[in-house]
């Protein structure tokens, strides 16, 4: 079973560990990580959950497995999930986040790369169905159509809002 580590309301490090699953205790926060990936041609590459994970269309993200920094978190998804390889250096960290309700940090990132042949990535099974690229139109009928995950889409509202500032 995987560890999550635990941390403060101030998002530092409180050595204790939950496994994934478990509610968070009060007074702690674990961190969520998600990226979206945009191509030269501006579209996004989304994914399609699997049905066990709500079958909704999202990007991919997760939570850091104990030990992992937010930023080798988002690494380990992406190859974990899409068997796509990042480059630490090209991440680009858009926003940062707290949901006292949720008790979670969000982090979210940015990359701009091509992707030859999304037909060749190695998908999890048990986590996406499919992957394709999306443009933002494209995503936005999703979500009025009920089909992109919630959450995931008011990131994508905030990543838009950054990429027109950049």
């Amino acid at each position: 079973m995987e560890k999550r580590d635990l941390y403060n309301i101030e998002k530092k490090l409180t050595g204790e560990t939950i496994l994934k699953g478990e509610e968070i205790p009060k007074k702690r926060y674990i961190i969520v990580v998600l990226v979206f990936i945009q191509n030269s041609d501006g579209k996004f590459l989304i994914q399609k959950r699997s049905e066990r994970k709500n079958g909704k269309y999202a990007t991919t993200g997760g939570h850091p497995k104990s030990g992992e920094s937010s930023l080798q978190g988002i690494i380990t998804e992406v190859q974990e999930e899409i068997g796509v390889k990042l480059s630490e250096n090209d991440l680009k960290l858009y926003y940062s986040g707290r949901s006292d309700k949720e008790r979670v940090f969000f982090d979210d990132y940015y990359i701009k790369m091509d992707i030859e042949d999304i037909k060749k990535l190695e998908l999890q099974e048990s986590e996406v169905s499919s992957v394709d690229w999306f443009s933002e139109k494209e995503i936005k009928q999703l979500m009025r159509e009920n089909k992109f995950f919630k959450n995931h889409y008011e990131e994508f509202e905030i990543l838009l809002d950054w990429l027109k500032d950049e």
